[in-house]
């Protein structure tokens, strides 16, 4: 629970901000202005101390009141031959909303942040993959890969809060837990041990990975390869990365698809997690993709269980229709599909919408600025911050409840469509 002082602090405080969703924060509020006051980092913290600059709707620049933004986007939906609803940046029921007005507007539906996560999903699809969560990480991983991923980069607590917790559930030695970096090297030093054993990092440009991590999979299976070196790393680095995912009681592979941005980094990750299923074989091994950053993980999560499809779905023939590449909303801006566009940003006022000749309504955090003012802007409430939520983490099978921590009078993104779509 999120306890309330008379000083204005919430102790244990939910950041919905990271994917792994750290619920250890303490927080102050004194009016609108919020402070981490412990265990803030560099994605946590701007996140919730953002100010608020706007509290009222404005169309073509103009202030209006809610209900005339309201009016107005119904309006927009009711002339548009072929809406999206993109961005997505929004926690669980901001996403229903959305699923539900563009089932009743027959709208397509694509998250920003789908191009990484499809990287995935793609393999989730086609060969299944056998993943951990986080609390199975913290309490039995004893060789963790890390395979082209600054972890600290976006996930500045993972190592802190995940792999050298002060003791795990089985009475494991932490400190003989092993970390290998294969692909970039970490930017700071979270993954050196609590006694200062640092991790071992094995380099490789990202055009390498899929040679490198296709060579790493033969090795584990016991094939000969004829080669001294794979993309500038010696085969008996790699040979030695492959005997200590064999001998693993409990290995765990992870990444950032993100990060992973090479050509076709589906193909990589699926070796990944072909290579994991065959370690099963004999041993314990699982898959920890890292994401779900601002609602990334919740807004597929909804959408399957309201169509039974993740994002890239269309409801232009009254049914959901999915399709990851006709779909994709980027891809329907530039060739001009798309003549309205409904922007949902309700995290970061960095998460403006792409430039576009579609008339563009933006349900984004107080505070974004627009090189091209939108027709419609409605700024929203931070879930976590200005109204209760629940978001989901980046293993996907722990929602966690976001608190309310101020009456900013801002309304919810669910608030916004639903009340659009009850307009239509």
């Amino acid at each position: 629970m999120t306890d309330k002082q008379n000083d204005g602090i919430f102790y244990d405080v939910v950041s919905p901000f990271c994917g792994i969703a750290s619920d250890d924060l303490v927080v102050q509020v004194e009016g609108n202005t919020v402070k981490v006051k412990e265990n803030g980092d560099s994605v946590t913290t701007p996140g919730f101390e953002t100010p608020i600059t706007d509290l009222s709707p404005r169309i073509n620049g103009q202030e209006v009141s809610l209900e005339q933004a309201v009016a107005h986007i119904a309006g927009l939906l009711k002339n548009s031959q072929q809406p999206l609803i993109g961005g997505m940046g929004t926690d669980l029921n901001g996403a229903r909303a959305a699923m539900a007005l563009a089932d009743h507007s027959r709208a397509t539906v694509d998250s920003q942040f789908s191009d990484a996560a499809f990287r995935n999903i793609l393999v989730l699809q086609d060969t299944g993959y056998m993943t951990t969560t986080l609390t199975e990480v913290r309490n039995r991983v004893d060789f963790l890969l890390v395979v082209g991923t600054d972890i600290e980069l976006t996930f500045p607590r993972f190592f802190e809060r995940v792999v050298w917790p002060p003791e795990s559930m089985f009475g494991q030695d932490i400190e003989s837990r092993e970390i290998v970096y294969l692909g970039k090297k970490p930017s700071a030093n979270a993954s050196t041990s609590p006694a200062g054993r640092a991790a071992k990092v094995i380099e490789c440009a990202d055009a390498d990975l899929p040679e490198v991590v296709s060579v790493l999979r033969a090795l584990v299976k016991g094939k000969n390869v004829q080669a001294e070196t794979v993309g500038g790393i010696q085969l008996a680095e790699l040979a030695a990365i492959a005997d200590k995912l064999n001998q693993a009681k409990y290995g765990v592979i992870s990444w950032s698809a993100t990060q992973l941005n090479h050509a076709h980094a589906e193909v990589t990750i699926q070796n990944i997690c072909e290579m994991i299923k065959e370690i099963n074989n004999t041993t314990r091994c699982n898959a920890l993709p890292l994401g779900g950053k601002e609602g990334d993980t919740t807004v597929n999560a909804v959408s399957a269980w309201q169509s039974g499809y993740p994002m890239r779905t269309s409801f232009s023939r009254n049914v959901p229709d999915y399709d990851p590449y006709l779909n994709r909303g980027q891809r329907m801006l530039d060739e001009g599909e798309v003549d309205l566009l409904i922007w949902v940003s309700s995290f970061n006022t960095s998460g403006t919408p792409p430039k576009t000749s579609a008339t563009t309504v933006v349900l984004g955090r107080s505070g974004m600025t627009f090189e091209q003012e939108p027709e419609v802007f409605i700024p929203v409430g931070v879930p976590g911050i200005d109204h209760a939520g629940r978001t989901f983490r980046c293993d996907s099978v722990v929602s966690v409840p976001l608190k309310k921590l101020r009456d900013s009078g801002l309304p919810s993104t669910f608030d916004v469509l639903t009340a659009v779509e009850q307009a239509l």
